[in-house]
């Protein structure tokens, strides 16, 4: 059991990195709304290099924050039913839906998301506004990149479930969601 809980935690904080990214693409969504608004209503002027950039931030930070969102728990699901369930059910259920769900459908968008980003690297796609961001592909690669990692956090809910369906002396259901790795 102790290779299954080195794999699980070491799992888990490649999720947790995906959560740091996403955290710190946040705060600099933040900033950066901040300088379009200061400079749009109190200096009259307007970058489209900047408003494109809300989106690009935006993007890292939902891509990225899958991969954490699976790994703490905070995904959406029908709670109404799941919290009524036991310990093991619960991971059989995550499990199933891992091994059936989450880990193709990542690896089926990130097959798709190469040539999505392949194409446009090789038109040397752009933004069609003037003074808009140069080099789409970037952003359009972070489709396939967080699908990696969203299947590494699909093969960490399988490492989990498994540690909890054993009885795994080491896991606790509050390790998982509140971010502790034992």
């Amino acid at each position: 059991m102790r290779w299954l809980r080195l794999i699980d935690n070491g799992l888990g904080r490649i999720s947790y990195f995906c959560g740091w990214i996403a955290s710190v693409a946040f705060l600099l969504l933040t900033l950066n709304v901040f300088y379009d608004v200061m400079a749009r209503y109190v200096f009259s002027d307007v970058s489209i290099g900047m408003q494109e950039m809300e989106w690009h931030l935006y993007s890292v930070v939902f891509l990225m924050g899958i991969p954490f969102a699976l790994r703490t728990d905070g995904h959406v699901r029908v709670d109404v039913f799941y919290a009524r369930w036991s310990e093991t059910f619960k991971a059989w259920v995550n499990l199933i839906g891992a091994l059936v769900l989450v880990i193709p459908f990542a690896a089926f968008i990130a097959w798709l998301g190469i040539d999505f980003a392949r194409e446009s690297w090789e038109l040397g796609e752009s933004s069609g506004d003037p003074g808009g961001l140069p080099f789409r592909w970037i952003i359009k690669s972070l489709i396939s990149f967080s699908s990696f990692f969203t299947a590494i956090a699909g093969i960490n809910m399988v490492t989990y479930a498994i540690r909890v369906i054993k009885k795994d002396a080491h896991y606790l259901n509050s390790e998982h969601s509140a971010g502790g790795l034992a």
